[in-house]
């Protein structure tokens, strides 16, 4: 399964937090949601790729990947771009295999 760039928007268009961290987070529970949709999970993760408007956001950033990556430590590859909405820091996409039922 594949879930494209997913950025931290928010319900209603609301600003997004204005941390790293916390837009990260944001991102990480919208992939959740797709995943679960999906019947997987965080834990079936093998690749993530992890978009950041400046390199001084990679420790929080990757931080909360961390957090959620924890049990399948998917291959990541982190890469400074500048994203569509200027209210955004960073955007992850993933590649999870989804279990067979």
């Amino acid at each position: 399964m594949h879930v494209a760039g997913t950025a931290p928007i928010m319900p209603g268009d609301a600003d997004p937090p204005v941390e790293p961290y916390a837009q990260m987070r944001r991102c990480l529970e919208i992939v959740a949601s797709a995943l679960a949709e999906a019947g997987a999970g965080m834990e079936d993760v093998v690749r993530t790729r992890v978009y950041m408007t400046d390199a001084a956001h990679a420790p929080e950033v990757m931080r909360a990947h961390g957090e959620a990556f924890a049990a399948a430590r998917p291959a990541c590859t982190g890469v400074v771009v500048g994203l569509l909405d200027p209210r955004w820091l960073c955007e992850i996409e993933v590649e999870a295999l989804v279990p067979n039922e």
